[in-house]
């Protein structure tokens, strides 16, 4: 995988979360993310519709990821071990070099109301992609929906995790242990930590 942040729209994308950052998101504007790489706002336009776009380009990239793991798990797989499949591909695009940058930029979408109901609507839709794909394996109802969000669920739940300040493990182990909680649980089998160990 190419490394993080190639290219002018990668500039733009870093100028753009640290303005955004310092100043806020509603407060800057595209031309002076532009600005401080040395660009015009007509160049920024040429890379993303908007501003908001910097902070949600790499959406279909994610998805294609999990389909492209799903699509190669046997056809025999249960569904959950579809999903662990669409997991592991899916984490496997976020190197750790881009640990600071996510890190970041889910501190501007945490600040903002608008950005944070447009990053739940981004995993709403991986949720209902993975539905379809599940579906179209013969992953019946309702066991293909509550796959999906759990899918997309413990995605979730793991990249909090993983953006961490002190946080080491990569995003698919993470995954993968949150995804091992969810199935003991599942179970009736939740894991136990050393505190909550029976006397």
């Amino acid at each position: 995988m190419a490394r993080w942040q190639p290219g002018t729209s990668g500039r733009l994308q870093a100028a753009a979360l640290e303005l955004f950052a310092s100043r806020g998101y509603e407060q800057t504007t595209a031309a002076e993310i532009a600005q401080a790489v040395g660009l015009t706002e007509r160049t920024f336009f040429r890379h993303f519709s908007d501003k908001r776009e910097v902070l949600f380009r790499g959406q279909e990239q994610l998805t294609d990821a999990f389909l492209r793991g799903i699509t190669a798990a046997p056809d025999d797989a249960a569904p959950m071990d579809v999903v662990a499949a669409g997991l592991d591909s899916g984490t496997a695009i976020f190197p750790d070099e881009r640990r600071p940058h996510s890190r970041l930029r889910q501190s501007v979408i945490e600040q903002n109301p608008a950005l944070q109901e447009r990053e739940r609507h981004k995993m709403s839709h991986l949720a209902a992609t993975i539905g379809d794909a599940l579906r179209a394996r013969g992953v019946g109802e309702p066991a293909a929906t509550l796959a999906a969000e759990s899918a997309s669920t413990v995605f979730g739940i793991a990249f909090i995790q993983w953006i961490r300040e002190g946080e080491d493990r990569s995003l698919t182990e993470i995954s993968r242990t949150v995804l091992s909680e969810l199935r003991g649980l599942a179970g009736g089998n939740p894991a136990r930590h050393p505190a909550q160990q029976p006397a």
